[in-house]
C-alpha cells in the first residue's frame, strides 16, 4: 500500500496552510544564489497544489511572501517579484484545468502593479472553480491582518454601522483577511524550524502543527500525504479531555 492509499479520505483537514521555508538553504547548499531556490520551489508548489485537490480538501493556503520579507535585499525581492508574476501567469491555464480556485490574503496594495494585474486576471479567471480554493499569502503577517481588521472595526464603529458592545469573536473573524474561509486544521513547516513566522495568529489557535526538516525544494505529493496521515493520528480535544470527545 502506498502514502496515498494510506490517507484516509473521510477525515481530511478541510483546510491545509503551509509555510514553505527552506529555499534560500537549498539554493546555498547546491552552490546557488537564494533566486535559484525560489525558482526551483515551484515544483513543489504544483505537487503540493496537485495532491491537495486530488484527495478532496477544500482549501490550500500557502505563505509565499510576508511583510517582514520586504526587509531582504533589494535584488532578491525584485527577482521574487518578477517570478511571481511569470508563474501565476503560466499557471493559471493549469488551475482552470483543475476546478481550482486562486484567493489572496495579504496588503496585496503593496506588491508591484504588474503582480497586482495578474493576480487579478487570475482570481477573476478562476472565480467560478469549485474543486478547490488555493489562497496565497502575499505581504501578508498575523500582526498585519489583526491591525487592519482592528483599524476597520474602528471605522465603522465612528460610522455608526458597528457598536462596542456587539464586537464579539465572529464580528472580528470577519474583519480578517480570510473571512470566509474555515481556519487551518493542519500547519505544514519545513526546515525544521520551529516557529510560526506572524502568520495566521488567530486563525491558528486550535490548528495542528506538522514539522519537516525537509527543505521547501523538496517537498513532494508524498510529504503531503505524510503530513496529512500524522494528523490523522492524532486526538483534536480543542481544550475537551479525551472523554468529552469520545462522547
Amino acid at each position: 500500500m502506498n502514502l496515498k492509499e494510506k490517507v484516509d479520505l473521510g477525515n481530511l483537514p478541510r483546510h491545509i496552510a503551509v509555510i514553505m521555508d527552506g529555499n534560500g538553504r537549498w539554493a546555498k547548499r547546491k552552490g546557488g544564489l537564494r533566486i535559484f531556490g525560489h525558482q526551483n520551489a515551484i515544483k513543489a508548489v504544483r505537487e503540493t497544489v496537485e495532491a491537495a485537490a486530488e484527495l478532496g480538501v477544500g482549501y490550500l493556503t500557502l505563505y509565499a511572501f510576508s511583510t517582514e520579507n520586504w526587509s531582504r535585499p533589494a535584488e532578491e525581492v525584485s527577482a521574487l517579484m518578477t517570478l511571481l508574476v511569470s508563474t501565476i501567469r503560466k499557471e493559471t491555464a493549469t488551475l482552470n484545468k483543475n476546478n481550482i480556485r486562486l484567493q489572496t490574503i495579504g496588503n496585496t496594495a503593496s506588491l508591484p502593479k504588474a503582480c497586482q494585474r495578474e493576480l487579478k486576471e487570475a482570481i477573476e479567471m478562476t472565480q467560478h472553480n469549485t474543486r478547490m480554493t488555493l489562497v496565497l499569502a502575499l505581504s501578508y503577517s498575523g500582526r498585519w491582518d489583526l491591525t487592519q481588521a482592528t483599524q476597520r472595526m474602528a471605522e465603522a464603529i465612528a460610522k455608526g454601522s458597528l457598536a462596542a458592545a456587539d464586537i464579539n469573536q465572529n464580528t472580528l473573524e470577519g474583519f480578517l483577511s480570510t473571512a470566509g474561509i474555515p481556519d487551518p486544521e493542519l500547519l505544514i513547516r519545513t526546515s525544521g524550524e520551529m516557529r510560526i513566522s506572524n502568520f495566521m495568529l488567530w486563525q491558528l489557535a486550535y490548528t495542528e502543527l506538522y514539522i519537516t526538516e525537509l527543505l521547501w525544494p523538496d517537498f513532494r505529493k508524498e510529504h503531503l500525504y505524510e503530513a496529512i496521515i500524522a494528523y490523522q493520528g492524532r486526538e483534536r480535544r480543542f481544550g475537551k479531555t479525551s472523554e468529552q470527545i469520545v462522547k
